[in-house]
Protein backbone atom coordinates (compact mmCIF):
# COMPACT_ATOMS: atom_id res chain seq x y z
CA UNK A 1 0.00 0.00 0.00
CA UNK A 2 1.12 3.57 -0.59
CA UNK A 3 1.42 5.65 2.58
CA UNK A 4 -1.71 7.31 3.92
CA UNK A 5 -2.00 11.04 4.38
CA UNK A 6 -1.36 11.02 8.14
CA UNK A 7 1.82 8.93 7.74
CA UNK A 8 2.99 11.12 4.89
CA UNK A 9 2.51 14.37 6.84
CA UNK A 10 4.31 12.90 9.86
CA UNK A 11 7.28 11.91 7.72
CA UNK A 12 7.34 15.28 6.01
CA UNK A 13 7.29 17.07 9.36
CA UNK A 14 10.26 15.03 10.54
CA UNK A 15 12.06 15.58 7.24
CA UNK A 16 11.44 19.32 7.44
CA UNK A 17 13.04 19.62 10.88
CA UNK A 18 16.10 17.82 9.53
CA UNK A 19 16.39 19.94 6.42
CA UNK A 20 15.29 17.04 4.22
CA UNK A 21 12.38 18.58 2.39
CA UNK A 22 12.93 18.66 -1.39
CA UNK A 23 13.89 21.99 -2.88
CA UNK A 24 14.61 23.03 -6.42
CA UNK A 25 18.30 23.51 -7.01
CA UNK A 26 17.52 26.24 -9.50
CA UNK A 27 15.14 28.07 -7.20
CA UNK A 28 18.11 28.29 -4.84
CA UNK A 29 20.77 28.56 -7.53
CA UNK A 30 22.50 31.49 -5.83
CA UNK A 31 23.44 29.21 -2.92
CA UNK A 32 25.54 26.84 -4.97
CA UNK A 33 28.25 27.26 -7.55
CA UNK A 34 27.23 23.93 -9.06
CA UNK A 35 23.57 23.81 -10.09
CA UNK A 36 23.78 20.06 -10.66
CA UNK A 37 25.02 19.16 -7.19
CA UNK A 38 22.21 17.22 -5.50
CA UNK A 39 22.53 16.13 -1.86
CA UNK A 40 22.21 12.36 -1.40
CA UNK A 41 18.81 11.18 -0.27
CA UNK A 42 17.10 7.82 0.16
CA UNK A 43 17.84 4.47 -1.46
CA UNK A 44 16.29 4.71 -4.96
CA UNK A 45 16.81 7.28 -7.73
CA UNK A 46 14.54 7.64 -10.76
CA UNK A 47 15.79 9.78 -13.65
CA UNK A 48 13.05 10.89 -16.02
CA UNK A 49 12.91 12.72 -19.34
CA UNK A 50 10.06 12.89 -21.81
CA UNK A 51 8.90 14.38 -25.11
CA UNK A 52 12.40 15.07 -26.44
CA UNK A 53 10.94 14.94 -29.98
CA UNK A 54 14.16 13.68 -31.53
CA UNK A 55 16.19 16.78 -30.66
CA UNK A 56 19.73 15.41 -30.49
CA UNK A 57 21.38 18.84 -30.50
CA UNK A 58 21.00 21.76 -28.07
CA UNK A 59 18.09 24.02 -29.01
CA UNK A 60 16.06 27.00 -27.89
CA UNK A 61 12.55 26.25 -26.62
CA UNK A 62 10.27 29.00 -25.33
CA UNK A 63 7.70 28.05 -22.70
CA UNK A 64 4.09 29.19 -23.21
CA UNK A 65 2.54 32.45 -22.19
CA UNK A 66 -0.95 30.97 -22.55
CA UNK A 67 -1.74 27.69 -20.78
CA UNK A 68 -5.30 28.10 -19.56
CA UNK A 69 -6.80 26.14 -16.71
CA UNK A 70 -10.56 26.36 -16.30
CA UNK A 71 -13.04 25.77 -13.48
CA UNK A 72 -11.35 23.75 -10.70
CA UNK A 73 -8.07 23.76 -12.68
CA UNK A 74 -7.85 27.56 -12.90
CA UNK A 75 -4.76 28.88 -11.19
CA UNK A 76 -3.43 25.41 -10.49
CA UNK A 77 -0.40 23.56 -11.79
CA UNK A 78 0.31 23.18 -14.67
CA UNK A 79 -1.89 26.10 -15.76
CA UNK A 80 0.34 28.94 -14.62
CA UNK A 81 2.60 31.08 -16.78
CA UNK A 82 4.99 33.99 -16.37
CA UNK A 83 5.19 35.67 -12.98
CA UNK A 84 2.36 33.52 -11.59
CA UNK A 85 4.52 30.47 -12.29
CA UNK A 86 7.58 32.05 -10.68
CA UNK A 87 5.58 32.94 -7.56
CA UNK A 88 4.14 29.44 -7.27
CA UNK A 89 7.59 27.86 -7.22
CA UNK A 90 9.52 30.63 -5.46
CA UNK A 91 11.72 31.34 -8.47
CA UNK A 92 13.33 34.74 -8.74
CA UNK A 93 12.84 36.71 -11.99
CA UNK A 94 15.78 37.22 -14.33
CA UNK A 95 17.54 34.04 -13.24
CA UNK A 96 18.52 30.86 -15.10
CA UNK A 97 15.49 29.13 -13.59
CA UNK A 98 13.14 31.88 -14.78
CA UNK A 99 14.58 31.49 -18.27
CA UNK A 100 14.17 27.72 -18.19
CA UNK A 101 10.63 27.61 -16.85
CA UNK A 102 8.90 30.66 -18.37
CA UNK A 103 8.68 32.83 -21.49
CA UNK A 104 9.64 36.02 -19.61
CA UNK A 105 12.27 38.25 -21.28
CA UNK A 106 12.88 35.27 -23.50
CA UNK A 107 15.17 36.70 -26.17
CA UNK A 108 17.39 38.54 -23.69
CA UNK A 109 17.54 35.50 -21.39
CA UNK A 110 18.25 33.11 -24.26
CA UNK A 111 21.15 35.25 -25.41
CA UNK A 112 22.49 35.31 -21.85
CA UNK A 113 22.03 31.68 -20.81
CA UNK A 114 22.27 29.91 -24.16
CA UNK A 115 20.78 26.78 -25.62
CA UNK A 116 19.26 23.91 -23.68
CA UNK A 117 19.19 20.16 -24.13
CA UNK A 118 21.28 18.06 -26.47
CA UNK A 119 21.87 14.35 -25.94
CA UNK A 120 25.64 14.75 -25.62
CA UNK A 121 25.08 17.16 -22.72
CA UNK A 122 22.20 15.16 -21.27
CA UNK A 123 24.23 11.95 -21.06
CA UNK A 124 27.00 13.79 -19.22
CA UNK A 125 24.54 14.76 -16.48
CA UNK A 126 22.84 11.36 -16.43
CA UNK A 127 26.16 9.56 -16.00
CA UNK A 128 27.16 11.90 -13.21
CA UNK A 129 23.88 11.46 -11.35
CA UNK A 130 23.99 7.68 -11.70
CA UNK A 131 27.62 7.34 -10.67
CA UNK A 132 27.43 9.62 -7.64
CA UNK A 133 24.28 7.91 -6.39
CA UNK A 134 25.16 4.36 -7.43
CA UNK A 135 24.21 2.98 -10.83
CA UNK A 136 22.76 -0.11 -9.22
CA UNK A 137 20.23 2.13 -7.41
CA UNK A 138 19.01 4.17 -10.41
CA UNK A 139 16.63 3.82 -13.33
CA UNK A 140 16.46 6.04 -16.42
CA UNK A 141 12.88 6.39 -17.68
CA UNK A 142 11.80 7.82 -21.05
CA UNK A 143 8.18 9.01 -21.25
CA UNK A 144 7.93 8.76 -25.05
CA UNK A 145 7.62 11.10 -28.03
CA UNK A 146 11.25 10.26 -28.60
CA UNK A 147 11.43 8.95 -32.16
CA UNK A 148 9.67 11.88 -33.88
CA UNK A 149 10.25 15.60 -34.37
CA UNK A 150 13.32 16.03 -36.57
CA UNK A 151 14.43 15.50 -40.12
CA UNK A 152 16.83 12.70 -39.23
CA UNK A 153 14.17 10.88 -37.18
CA UNK A 154 11.83 11.08 -40.17
CA UNK A 155 14.43 9.88 -42.66
CA UNK A 156 15.73 7.06 -40.44
CA UNK A 157 12.22 6.07 -39.27
CA UNK A 158 13.22 6.74 -35.68
CA UNK A 159 16.30 4.54 -35.74
CA UNK A 160 18.64 7.43 -34.98
CA UNK A 161 16.81 7.94 -31.70
CA UNK A 162 16.81 4.27 -30.78
CA UNK A 163 20.59 4.28 -31.09
CA UNK A 164 20.85 7.51 -29.11
CA UNK A 165 18.64 6.17 -26.30
CA UNK A 166 20.67 2.98 -26.12
CA UNK A 167 23.79 5.11 -25.63
CA UNK A 168 21.93 7.30 -23.13
CA UNK A 169 21.20 4.18 -21.08
CA UNK A 170 17.39 4.29 -21.13
CA UNK A 171 16.07 1.43 -19.01
CA UNK A 172 12.33 1.77 -19.64
CA UNK A 173 10.12 3.76 -22.01
CA UNK A 174 6.52 4.16 -23.13
CA UNK A 175 5.21 5.90 -26.24
CA UNK A 176 2.95 8.09 -28.35
CA UNK A 177 4.44 9.54 -31.55
CA UNK A 178 6.38 6.29 -31.80
CA UNK A 179 3.08 4.85 -33.04
CA UNK A 180 3.03 7.19 -36.05
CA UNK A 181 5.45 4.88 -37.78
CA UNK A 182 3.97 1.66 -39.10
CA UNK A 183 3.42 -1.17 -36.65
CA UNK A 184 6.16 -3.14 -38.41
CA UNK A 185 8.58 -0.23 -37.98
CA UNK A 186 7.65 0.14 -34.31
CA UNK A 187 8.31 -3.52 -33.62
CA UNK A 188 11.56 -3.48 -35.60
CA UNK A 189 12.81 -0.46 -33.67
CA UNK A 190 11.90 -2.07 -30.35
CA UNK A 191 13.98 -5.10 -31.27
CA UNK A 192 16.97 -2.76 -31.48
CA UNK A 193 16.05 -0.93 -28.25
CA UNK A 194 18.08 -2.26 -25.34
CA UNK A 195 15.60 -1.25 -22.63
CA UNK A 196 12.01 -2.33 -21.97
CA UNK A 197 8.98 -0.81 -23.70
CA UNK A 198 5.88 -0.82 -21.50
CA UNK A 199 2.22 -0.07 -22.26
CA UNK A 200 -0.53 -1.55 -20.09
CA UNK A 201 -3.24 0.21 -22.11
CA UNK A 202 -2.35 -1.01 -25.62
CA UNK A 203 -4.01 -4.22 -26.72
CA UNK A 204 -4.30 -6.24 -29.91
CA UNK A 205 -7.77 -6.34 -31.42
CA UNK A 206 -9.43 -9.74 -31.10
CA UNK A 207 -9.87 -10.18 -34.83
CA UNK A 208 -6.19 -9.38 -35.34
CA UNK A 209 -5.20 -11.97 -32.72
CA UNK A 210 -7.32 -14.56 -34.50
CA UNK A 211 -5.56 -13.64 -37.74
CA UNK A 212 -2.17 -14.28 -36.15
CA UNK A 213 -1.08 -10.78 -35.09
CA UNK A 214 1.80 -10.73 -32.62
CA UNK A 215 1.08 -9.93 -28.97
CA UNK A 216 3.15 -9.80 -25.82
CA UNK A 217 0.46 -11.86 -24.09
CA UNK A 218 -2.19 -13.52 -26.24
CA UNK A 219 -4.28 -14.44 -23.19
CA UNK A 220 -4.66 -10.85 -22.01
CA UNK A 221 -4.33 -9.27 -25.45
CA UNK A 222 -1.56 -6.91 -24.37
CA UNK A 223 0.44 -5.79 -27.39
CA UNK A 224 3.39 -4.88 -25.17
CA UNK A 225 4.68 -5.73 -21.72
CA UNK A 226 2.41 -3.88 -19.28
CA UNK A 227 4.87 -3.57 -16.39
CA UNK A 228 8.23 -4.63 -15.08
CA UNK A 229 9.85 -5.21 -11.70
CA UNK A 230 13.38 -3.95 -11.12
CA UNK A 231 15.49 -4.78 -8.06
CA UNK A 232 17.59 -1.75 -7.15
CA UNK A 233 20.02 -2.92 -4.46
CA UNK A 234 17.29 -4.74 -2.60
CA UNK A 235 14.48 -2.26 -3.26
CA UNK A 236 11.83 -3.65 -5.58
CA UNK A 237 10.47 -1.02 -7.97
CA UNK A 238 7.44 -1.70 -10.17
CA UNK A 239 7.12 0.41 -13.32
CA UNK A 240 3.85 0.39 -15.28
CA UNK A 241 3.69 1.85 -18.79
CA UNK A 242 0.82 4.11 -19.85
CA UNK A 243 1.00 5.03 -23.55
CA UNK A 244 -0.92 7.99 -25.00
CA UNK A 245 -4.58 6.93 -24.73
CA UNK A 246 -5.88 8.77 -27.80
CA UNK A 247 -3.30 7.73 -30.37
CA UNK A 248 -5.77 6.38 -33.00
CA UNK A 249 -7.86 9.58 -32.68
CA UNK A 250 -5.14 12.23 -32.56
CA UNK A 251 -2.94 10.45 -35.12
CA UNK A 252 -3.67 8.18 -38.11
CA UNK A 253 -5.06 4.82 -37.05
CA UNK A 254 -3.98 3.42 -40.42
CA UNK A 255 -0.40 3.09 -39.16
CA UNK A 256 -1.35 0.78 -36.27
CA UNK A 257 -4.65 -0.83 -37.35
CA UNK A 258 -4.42 -3.86 -35.04
CA UNK A 259 -3.94 -2.00 -31.74
CA UNK A 260 -6.40 -0.35 -29.37
CA UNK A 261 -5.53 2.29 -26.77
CA UNK A 262 -7.52 4.20 -24.12
CA UNK A 263 -7.06 5.41 -20.55
CA UNK A 264 -8.12 2.03 -19.08
CA UNK A 265 -8.52 3.31 -15.52
CA UNK A 266 -10.20 0.13 -14.23
CA UNK A 267 -7.51 -2.07 -15.72
CA UNK A 268 -4.86 0.20 -14.20
CA UNK A 269 -6.35 -0.22 -10.72
CA UNK A 270 -6.58 -3.98 -11.18
CA UNK A 271 -2.98 -4.12 -12.33
CA UNK A 272 -1.73 -2.01 -9.40
CA UNK A 273 -3.63 -4.27 -7.00
CA UNK A 274 -2.16 -7.37 -8.63
CA UNK A 275 1.38 -5.99 -8.50
CA UNK A 276 1.04 -4.91 -4.87
CA UNK A 277 -0.30 -8.35 -3.89
CA UNK A 278 1.89 -10.64 -6.00
CA UNK A 279 5.16 -8.77 -6.49
CA UNK A 280 5.20 -6.82 -3.22
CA UNK A 281 7.25 -3.86 -4.47
CA UNK A 282 8.33 -1.04 -2.17
CA UNK A 283 7.71 1.51 -4.94
CA UNK A 284 5.05 1.60 -7.68
CA UNK A 285 5.70 3.98 -10.58
CA UNK A 286 3.49 4.78 -13.56
CA UNK A 287 5.49 6.01 -16.57
CA UNK A 288 2.77 7.93 -18.34
CA UNK A 289 2.11 9.75 -21.59
CA UNK A 290 -1.41 10.81 -20.59
CA UNK A 291 -0.84 14.53 -20.17
CA UNK A 292 -0.70 16.20 -16.77
CA UNK A 293 -4.39 16.94 -16.21
CA UNK A 294 -5.26 13.33 -17.08
CA UNK A 295 -2.54 12.08 -14.72
CA UNK A 296 -3.88 14.28 -11.92
CA UNK A 297 -7.36 12.83 -12.35
CA UNK A 298 -6.03 9.27 -12.55
CA UNK A 299 -3.96 9.84 -9.40
CA UNK A 300 -7.10 10.93 -7.53
CA UNK A 301 -8.97 7.77 -8.52
CA UNK A 302 -6.44 4.93 -8.72
CA UNK A 303 -4.87 3.99 -5.38
CA UNK A 304 -1.56 2.33 -4.66
CA UNK A 305 0.63 4.34 -7.03
CA UNK A 306 3.53 6.22 -5.44
CA UNK A 307 4.32 8.45 -8.41
CA UNK A 308 3.12 9.13 -11.93
CA UNK A 309 6.01 10.38 -14.07
CA UNK A 310 4.12 12.12 -16.82
CA UNK A 311 4.56 13.51 -20.30
CA UNK A 312 2.68 14.58 -23.44
CA UNK A 313 1.63 18.09 -22.42
CA UNK A 314 5.22 19.40 -22.22
CA UNK A 315 4.75 20.96 -18.80
CA UNK A 316 8.06 21.63 -17.06
CA UNK A 317 7.05 21.55 -13.38
CA UNK A 318 9.75 22.06 -10.70
CA UNK A 319 7.93 20.09 -7.99
CA UNK A 320 5.45 17.20 -8.10
CA UNK A 321 1.82 17.72 -7.19
CA UNK A 322 0.75 15.67 -4.17
CA UNK A 323 -2.65 14.16 -4.99
CA UNK A 324 -4.85 12.75 -2.22
CA UNK A 325 -6.80 9.57 -2.91
CA UNK A 326 -8.48 6.83 -0.88
CA UNK A 327 -5.19 4.99 -0.46
CA UNK A 328 -2.93 7.87 0.50
CA UNK A 329 -0.92 10.26 -1.65
CA UNK A 330 0.30 9.90 -5.22
CA UNK A 331 2.90 12.26 -6.65
CA UNK A 332 2.35 13.58 -10.18
CA UNK A 333 5.16 15.20 -12.16
CA UNK A 334 5.80 16.29 -15.72
CA UNK A 335 9.31 16.82 -17.06
CA UNK A 336 8.90 19.26 -19.95
CA UNK A 337 10.07 18.54 -23.48
CA UNK A 338 12.74 18.72 -26.17
CA UNK A 339 15.46 17.30 -23.93
CA UNK A 340 15.35 20.53 -21.95
CA UNK A 341 14.90 18.99 -18.49
CA UNK A 342 15.84 15.92 -16.48
CA UNK A 343 13.69 14.93 -13.52
CA UNK A 344 15.51 13.43 -10.53
CA UNK A 345 13.31 11.68 -7.96
CA UNK A 346 14.91 10.09 -4.90
CA UNK A 347 12.81 7.92 -2.58
CA UNK A 348 13.53 7.07 1.05
CA UNK A 349 12.21 3.58 1.82
CA UNK A 350 11.49 2.13 5.25
CA UNK A 351 9.36 -0.82 6.39
CA UNK A 352 8.65 -1.78 2.81
CA UNK A 353 7.17 1.50 1.61
CA UNK A 354 7.98 5.05 0.55
CA UNK A 355 8.50 7.35 3.52
CA UNK A 356 9.83 10.54 1.91
CA UNK A 357 11.11 11.91 -1.35
CA UNK A 358 13.37 14.52 -2.89
CA UNK A 359 12.70 15.92 -6.36
CA UNK A 360 14.60 18.20 -8.71
CA UNK A 361 13.76 19.13 -12.28
CA UNK A 362 17.11 20.11 -13.72
CA UNK A 363 17.29 22.31 -16.83
CA UNK A 364 19.95 21.06 -19.23
CA UNK A 365 22.01 24.18 -19.91
CA UNK A 366 24.32 23.18 -22.74
CA UNK A 367 27.01 25.68 -21.79
CA UNK A 368 27.22 24.26 -18.24
CA UNK A 369 27.60 20.61 -19.21
CA UNK A 370 30.50 19.32 -21.29
CA UNK A 371 29.30 17.19 -24.22
CA UNK A 372 30.03 13.50 -23.98
CA UNK A 373 32.43 12.76 -26.81
CA UNK A 374 31.12 9.28 -27.61
CA UNK A 375 27.53 10.52 -27.83
CA UNK A 376 28.59 13.52 -29.91
CA UNK A 377 30.44 11.22 -32.31
CA UNK A 378 27.30 9.12 -32.69
CA UNK A 379 25.15 12.19 -33.33
CA UNK A 380 27.61 13.48 -35.92
CA UNK A 381 27.60 10.09 -37.64
CA UNK A 382 23.81 9.76 -37.93
CA UNK A 383 23.46 13.35 -39.13
CA UNK A 384 26.28 13.21 -41.67
CA UNK A 385 24.30 11.79 -44.63
CA UNK A 386 21.70 14.58 -44.30
CA UNK A 387 23.79 17.62 -43.41
CA UNK A 388 23.64 19.27 -46.81
CA UNK A 389 19.84 19.24 -46.74
CA UNK A 390 19.53 20.13 -43.07
CA UNK A 391 21.86 23.12 -43.33
CA UNK A 392 20.19 24.75 -46.32
CA UNK A 393 19.59 28.37 -45.35
CA UNK A 394 16.12 29.38 -46.52
CA UNK A 395 15.76 32.85 -44.97
CA UNK A 396 16.57 34.85 -41.83
CA UNK A 397 14.01 35.70 -39.17
CA UNK A 398 13.76 39.26 -37.89
CA UNK A 399 11.65 38.19 -34.91
CA UNK A 400 11.28 35.41 -32.36
CA UNK A 401 9.77 32.30 -33.92
CA UNK A 402 8.14 29.84 -31.52
CA UNK A 403 5.16 27.50 -31.32
CA UNK A 404 4.16 26.49 -27.81
CA UNK A 405 1.01 28.07 -26.35
CA UNK A 406 -2.72 27.42 -26.44
CA UNK A 407 -3.13 29.63 -29.53
CA UNK A 408 -1.10 30.70 -32.55
CA UNK A 409 2.64 30.97 -32.15
CA UNK A 410 4.79 32.93 -34.57
CA UNK A 411 6.24 29.83 -36.29
CA UNK A 412 2.69 28.50 -36.67
CA UNK A 413 1.72 31.75 -38.33
CA UNK A 414 4.65 31.41 -40.71
CA UNK A 415 3.43 27.95 -41.69
CA UNK A 416 -0.11 29.24 -42.21
CA UNK A 417 1.13 32.15 -44.32
CA UNK A 418 3.14 29.75 -46.47
CA UNK A 419 0.11 27.52 -46.98
CA UNK A 420 -2.11 30.43 -48.00
CA UNK A 421 0.37 31.93 -50.44
CA UNK A 422 1.75 28.76 -51.97
CA UNK A 423 -1.69 27.14 -52.30
CA UNK A 424 -3.57 30.36 -53.19
CA UNK A 425 -6.01 29.75 -50.32
CA UNK A 426 -8.20 32.14 -48.38
CA UNK A 427 -7.77 30.30 -45.09
CA UNK A 428 -5.06 28.02 -43.68
CA UNK A 429 -5.34 25.49 -40.88
CA UNK A 430 -2.35 24.00 -39.06
CA UNK A 431 -2.36 21.50 -36.16
CA UNK A 432 -1.73 22.73 -32.62
CA UNK A 433 1.29 20.54 -32.03
CA UNK A 434 3.23 21.32 -28.84
CA UNK A 435 6.61 20.28 -30.21
CA UNK A 436 8.74 22.54 -32.40
CA UNK A 437 11.87 24.44 -31.45
CA UNK A 438 12.41 28.21 -31.19
CA UNK A 439 14.49 30.61 -33.30
CA UNK A 440 15.86 33.90 -32.02
CA UNK A 441 15.78 37.13 -34.07
CA UNK A 442 18.63 37.14 -36.56
CA UNK A 443 18.94 33.36 -36.76
CA UNK A 444 18.78 31.63 -40.15
CA UNK A 445 15.71 29.58 -40.91
CA UNK A 446 17.25 26.37 -42.21
CA UNK A 447 15.45 23.38 -43.64
CA UNK A 448 16.28 21.64 -40.35
CA UNK A 449 14.45 24.37 -38.44
CA UNK A 450 11.40 23.84 -40.67
CA UNK A 451 11.56 20.07 -40.19
CA UNK A 452 11.71 20.61 -36.43
CA UNK A 453 8.21 22.09 -36.79
CA UNK A 454 6.81 19.74 -39.41
CA UNK A 455 8.67 16.40 -39.30
CA UNK A 456 5.84 13.86 -39.16
CA UNK A 457 5.01 10.72 -41.12
CA UNK A 458 1.80 12.20 -42.54
CA UNK A 459 3.04 15.60 -43.76
CA UNK A 460 0.98 15.84 -46.95
CA UNK A 461 -0.81 19.11 -47.61
CA UNK A 462 -4.34 19.55 -48.94
CA UNK A 463 -6.47 22.22 -50.57
CA UNK A 464 -10.24 21.89 -50.51
CA UNK A 465 -13.41 23.88 -50.29
CA UNK A 466 -15.17 24.13 -46.93
CA UNK A 467 -18.18 26.12 -45.93
CA UNK A 468 -18.16 28.41 -42.93
CA UNK A 469 -20.07 25.93 -40.80
CA UNK A 470 -17.43 23.24 -41.40
CA UNK A 471 -14.64 25.64 -40.46
CA UNK A 472 -16.41 26.66 -37.27
CA UNK A 473 -17.04 23.04 -36.37
CA UNK A 474 -13.34 22.23 -36.69
CA UNK A 475 -12.49 25.06 -34.31
CA UNK A 476 -15.21 23.98 -31.88
CA UNK A 477 -14.14 20.34 -31.83
CA UNK A 478 -10.45 21.10 -31.34
CA UNK A 479 -11.36 23.65 -28.68
CA UNK A 480 -13.33 20.95 -26.86
CA UNK A 481 -10.33 18.63 -26.96
CA UNK A 482 -8.34 21.37 -25.23
CA UNK A 483 -10.88 22.89 -22.83
CA UNK A 484 -13.32 20.08 -21.97
CA UNK A 485 -14.18 20.11 -18.26
CA UNK A 486 -13.34 16.40 -17.99
CA UNK A 487 -9.57 15.79 -18.29
CA UNK A 488 -10.28 12.31 -19.62
CA UNK A 489 -11.78 13.99 -22.69
CA UNK A 490 -8.78 16.21 -23.31
CA UNK A 491 -6.30 15.05 -25.92
CA UNK A 492 -3.49 17.37 -24.90
CA UNK A 493 -2.70 19.34 -28.04
CA UNK A 494 -3.15 23.08 -28.43
CA UNK A 495 -5.75 24.92 -30.52
CA UNK A 496 -5.66 24.52 -34.29
CA UNK A 497 -3.68 27.40 -35.79
CA UNK A 498 -5.34 29.58 -38.42
CA UNK A 499 -4.22 31.90 -41.17
CA UNK A 500 -6.45 34.47 -42.85
CA UNK A 501 -9.12 34.00 -40.19
CA UNK A 502 -10.02 35.87 -37.01
CA UNK A 503 -12.44 34.78 -34.31
CA UNK A 504 -13.54 35.25 -30.72
CA UNK A 505 -13.09 32.38 -28.27
CA UNK A 506 -14.66 31.92 -24.84
CA UNK A 507 -12.93 28.81 -23.45
CA UNK A 508 -15.32 28.68 -20.48
CA UNK A 509 -18.31 27.80 -22.66
CA UNK A 510 -19.45 24.35 -23.79
CA UNK A 511 -18.82 22.90 -27.23
CA UNK A 512 -20.51 24.78 -30.10
CA UNK A 513 -20.58 27.92 -27.95
CA UNK A 514 -16.87 28.71 -27.63
CA UNK A 515 -16.25 30.13 -31.11
CA UNK A 516 -17.97 33.23 -32.51
CA UNK A 517 -17.51 36.32 -34.69
CA UNK A 518 -15.45 34.60 -37.40
CA UNK A 519 -14.12 37.01 -40.01
CA UNK A 520 -11.75 36.87 -42.95
CA UNK A 521 -8.58 38.93 -43.07
CA UNK A 522 -10.41 41.88 -44.66
CA UNK A 523 -13.01 41.92 -41.88
CA UNK A 524 -15.75 40.21 -43.88
CA UNK A 525 -17.89 37.93 -41.74
CA UNK A 526 -17.49 34.23 -42.45
CA UNK A 527 -20.77 33.03 -44.00
CA UNK A 528 -21.87 29.65 -42.68
CA UNK A 529 -23.20 28.44 -46.04
CA UNK A 530 -20.52 29.93 -48.28
CA UNK A 531 -17.59 27.90 -49.65
CA UNK A 532 -14.00 28.97 -48.91
CA UNK A 533 -10.72 27.68 -50.25
CA UNK A 534 -8.83 26.16 -47.31
CA UNK A 535 -5.28 24.81 -47.22
CA UNK A 536 -3.88 22.59 -44.48
CA UNK A 537 -1.76 19.54 -43.68
CA UNK A 538 -1.48 16.47 -41.42
CA UNK A 539 -4.83 14.84 -42.18
CA UNK A 540 -5.63 12.05 -39.74
CA UNK A 541 -8.54 10.18 -41.32
CA UNK A 542 -7.24 9.82 -44.88
CA UNK A 543 -3.92 10.51 -46.54
CA UNK A 544 -3.82 13.66 -48.65
CA UNK A 545 -2.04 13.87 -51.98
CA UNK A 546 -0.27 17.24 -51.72
CA UNK A 547 3.38 18.11 -51.20
CA UNK A 548 4.89 17.54 -47.76
CA UNK A 549 4.39 20.64 -45.65
CA UNK A 550 8.13 21.28 -45.26
CA UNK A 551 8.49 21.61 -49.03
CA UNK A 552 5.64 24.13 -49.15
CA UNK A 553 7.19 26.18 -46.33
CA UNK A 554 10.70 25.90 -47.80
CA UNK A 555 9.54 27.15 -51.20
CA UNK A 556 7.78 30.05 -49.52
CA UNK A 557 10.90 31.00 -47.57
CA UNK A 558 13.29 30.66 -50.48
CA UNK A 559 11.43 33.52 -52.17
CA UNK A 560 12.16 36.02 -49.40
CA UNK A 561 15.48 36.85 -47.71
CA UNK A 562 13.98 37.82 -44.36
CA UNK A 563 10.85 37.02 -42.40
CA UNK A 564 8.82 39.43 -40.30
CA UNK A 565 5.17 38.73 -39.62
CA UNK A 566 2.75 41.62 -40.12
CA UNK A 567 -0.07 39.96 -38.21
CA UNK A 568 -0.70 36.89 -36.07
CA UNK A 569 -4.18 35.38 -36.21
CA UNK A 570 -4.69 34.87 -32.50
CA UNK A 571 -8.30 34.84 -31.32
CA UNK A 572 -9.79 37.47 -29.08
CA UNK A 573 -10.27 35.70 -25.74
CA UNK A 574 -13.22 36.43 -23.48
CA UNK A 575 -14.25 34.92 -20.16
CA UNK A 576 -10.66 34.38 -18.97
CA UNK A 577 -9.57 37.93 -18.22
CA UNK A 578 -8.14 37.18 -14.75
CA UNK A 579 -6.85 33.70 -15.50
CA UNK A 580 -3.20 33.25 -14.33
CA UNK A 581 -2.69 30.84 -17.21
CA UNK A 582 -2.26 33.71 -19.67
CA UNK A 583 -0.14 36.79 -20.13
CA UNK A 584 -1.11 39.44 -22.66
CA UNK A 585 1.00 39.22 -25.81
CA UNK A 586 1.67 42.95 -25.71
CA UNK A 587 3.36 42.68 -22.31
Amino acid sequence: MSMNRRQFLQVMAIASTNGMLPQSVFAQHHQSTDPYEIPPFGQVRLLHFTDCHAQLLPIYYREPQVNLGLNDRQGKVPHLVGHAFLKQFNIQPNTPAAYAFTHLNYVEAAQKYGKVGGFAHLVTLINRLRETYGREKTLLLDGGDTWQGSGTAYWTRGQDMVGACNRLGVDIMTGHWEFTYSAAEVLANLKQFQGEFLAQNVKVKEEALLAGAAAFNEATGHAFQPYTIRNLSGVRVAVIGQAFPYTPIANPARFIPDWTFGIQETEMQQLVNQIRHQDKPEVVVVLSHNGMDVDLKMASRVVGIDVILGGHTHDGIPQPTEVNNNGGITLVSNAGSNGKFLGVLDFAIRDGQVKAYQYHLLPIFANLLAPDQAMQAYIDKVRAPYLAKLNEKLAVTEQLLYRRGNFNGTFDQLICNALREQQDAQIALSPGFRWGTTLLPGQPITLEAVLNQTGITYPETYVRNMNGQEIKLILEEVGDNLFNNDPYRQQGGDMVRVGGLNYVCDPTQAIHKRISHLTLEDGTALAMNKQYKVAGWATVANQSSGQPIWEVVADYLRAQPTVKLDKINRPELIGVENNPGQVDYSS
